[in-house]
């Protein structure tokens, strides 16, 4: 059977056309410098500083467009803790690792997830990010048992099932495949399986088409300009994310009676029976809201995750023979995690190409009381923004920090251990992610297939890929890549 290649994604405000001369401009120009923040006399904090950037859109297009350089330059000229207005919100900045650590740590118990509800809280109400501290821990102990051990062994069966027969159909005819598109179609297929229960093939092709258009439009309206209902413009994204979470809703909600009570080993089952040892479960509302955050989360970090890897393993031939390598000692057997969790130079390209291309490279979060932050002061109510994708750049930590270098993660460099906060892609503290595990066993489960099946090149030696960072890094031409089949 032919496979479809998958068209482009849609532009993103980023992408379209006037921004760059936008940010151009913006980058040129000097803003007012104002106070946000008065602390209280004999309180000896400082004042946090910066300015409004442009009417309404702020300085989103300078983060849209450059993303970790633009946080950069924000971090050298104005340092840890500064002001910015993006989209119409003043945000505080807590930049740095040391910020990072504050932040995620949160040992005083004064910042709280609020800071997601404006941005995605219409999408992912009740997601599990969007939770806190008593409740989020609740929740968070009962979904645990969907991802023991036991169960993210039940996932790599179906995981290693899909990817294997998907990335064998994949055209290897010398021409370029945007493998960016082909991921997300893949890692929608896993989630189908793994997820809801479905055996591999058994979901139409257009209604994964339903629900893949309905997760990008869910996720991409936390990048929209207008954040209320309102027609006109393509890219006015409020209105398709709102519809999309509605279908998704409607999705969950119709599955759940036929998983109640039934024996699987998709996370939509376990999810519907996991019960703590103190008698706790999920109501059907909190299945959906969470099954609907996972899905997401997962669907897009794998993606983007797979993607950046084959980029950096086609243009360092010499990493991808070394991880073909542990492949094929491996063979085509079916996979289990004791097979994956010998596949170690994957861990090592898996950590720098996340460390270069953060899926979540920023947080959000609000001041649930006033703050010291290093030293400034941060009123009751502020949203804050962190971005430790900045921590994964900084030559105050990383040599050479352009450079693709997985070694640096192993010994006796361990570059990554000279700050807590030095690295940090999976978040830290409470909040880290629940499925840093199951993303990273799905992730070398495909590169492994990728590996077994395929000499991944670059189309053009001298390609770079160019990223859209309106949300998640996206590769805006779709990373064309050439395979070259192995056996066939």
């Amino acid at each position: 059977m032919p496979v479809r290649i998958p068209a482009l994604p849609k532009p993103r405000i980023s992408t379209l056309p006037g921004m760059a001369a936008l940010e151009r401009w913006a980058a040129g120009h000097d803003f007012p410098e104002v106070a946000y923040s008065r602390p209280p006399s004999g309180s000896g904090l400082k004042p946090v500083v910066g300015d409004n950037g442009l009417p309404f859109v702020g300085h989103a297009v300078e983060m849209f467009r450059s993303g970790p350089a633009y946080v950069e330059r924000l971090y050298r000229d104005r340092g840890p803790v500064s002001y910015q207005k993006s989209v119409g919100i003043p945000f505080v900045w807590a930049l740095g690792p040391d910020a990072t650590q504050f932040v995620f740590t949160n040992a005083e118990k004064k910042i709280s997830q609020q800071g997601w509800e404006p941005i995605i809280g219409p999408f992912f109400r009740r997601g599990l990010m969007l939770l806190d501290f008593p409740e989020h821990l609740a929740h968070r102990h009962i979904m645990q048992e969907a991802f023991t051990r036991v169960a993210l062994a039940g996932y790599v069966e179906h995981i290693d099932e899909v990817a294997a027969g998907a990335i064998r159909a994949w055209p290897g005819d010398g021409r370029a495949f945007r493998i960016h598109n082909a991921a997300k179609e893949l890692t929608l297929d896993i989630a189908s399986v793994v997820f809801m229960g479905h055996k591999h093939g058994e979901i139409s092709r257009a209604e994964l088409e339903r629900v893949n258009t309905a997760f990008l439009d869910t996720t991409r309206a936390g990048g929209a300009f207008v954040r209320r209902p309102a027609p006109g413009a393509p890219w006015w994204k409020w209105n398709k994310g709102l519809a999309g979470r509605k279908l998704l809703e409607r999705f969950f909600a119709e599955r759940i009676p036929a998983h109640r009570g039934a024996q699987g080993k998709d996370m939509l089952t376990v999810l519907c029976n996991a019960v703590t040892k103190d008698g706790q479960s999920f109501a059907d509302a909190d299945i959906v809201n969470h099954m609907i955050f996972l899905m997401m989360a997962a669907h897009d970090t794998s993606t983007s995750t797979s993607t950046t890897m084959a980029y950096y393993l086609a243009a360092n031939p010499q990493w991808q023979e070394r991880a073909r390598d542990e492949s094929a000692r491996l063979g085509d057997g079916p996979l289990d995690i004791d097979a994956l969790d010998k596949l170690e130079s994957l861990d090592l390209v898996m950590n720098e190409s996340l460390r270069l291309v953060t899926p979540l490279p920023f947080n959000v979060r609000k001041a649930s009381e006033d703050l010291d932050l290093l030293g400034y002061y941060v009123p009751k109510g502020s949203m804050i923004g962190v971005y430790p994708m900045l921590n994964h750049r900084l030559p105050e930590i990383w040599t050479e920090p352009a450079r693709f270098d997985p070694d640096r993660f192993a010994e006796p460099r361990n570059e990554h251990k000279r700050h807590r906060y030095a690295f940090s892609p999976f978040g830290g503290g409470a909040h880290k992610c629940i499925g840093m595990v199951f993303g990273q066993l799905e992730i070398k489960a495909i590169l492994h297939r990728i590996l077994r099946e395929y000499r991944i090149e670059l189309a053009n030696p001298r390609y770079r890929p160019k990223w859209d960072h309106a949300g998640m890094p996206l590769p805006v031409d779709g990373m064309p890549l050439v395979l070259r089949p192995l056996r066939r």
